[in-house]
């Protein structure tokens, strides 16, 4: 079910999408109410699901993990996938994972610190999952887009 939001609270997102540091009473001045008025509706977005989570995000390259890759996942059977979703949860070097339609069952995307150590995630983890069957692995040569969506109202 879709979440009801109106013009101001896409003001709101179209801000601090931007830029999540933007000080709430600019946030307020920009949309023309109160600071009060725009830390209730940011609340309740994150309450319900509008707003996903805040913070920083570190470069992966400068924490040591030089390698990107998706790997698509083929299972056993398609009714495996929330076991194998649990066993994945463990694989810290994981950071996304899609149930998909295609070529594969789930695509997951993670990070290695070099492919010796990608063969260890992939070879002693994650092929080693039980309904496993296969996997293929695609190497992110480059990040060329990595953006929000716009915020249209």
């Amino acid at each position: 079910m879709a979440v009801k939001i109106d013009n101001l609270d896409l003001r709101i997102l179209d801000i601090i999408s931007k830029d999540a540091r933007t000080a709430l009473s600019e946030v307020a001045e920009v949309c023309g109410v109160s600071r009060a008025v725009v830390h209730q509706r940011v609340g309740k977005m994150i309450e319900k699901g509008v707003i996903l989570g805040s913070g920083y995000r570190v470069n992966p390259k400068s924490i040591g993990y030089s390698t990107c890759t998706y790997v698509g996942i083929n299972l056993e059977r398609g009714s495996m996938y929330n076991d194998v979703v649990e066993s994945l949860r463990r694989i810290q070097e994981i950071v996304e994972c899609h149930f998909t339609t295609g070529n594969y069952t789930m695509l997951i995307k993670l990070y290695a610190y070099d492919n010796e150590h990608l063969m260890e995630l992939l070879n002693d983890r994650i092929q080693q999952i039980p309904g496993v069957t296969s996997t293929e692995t695609l190497i992110s040569l480059e990040q060329s887009i990595g953006r929000q969506l716009p915020i249209k109202f």
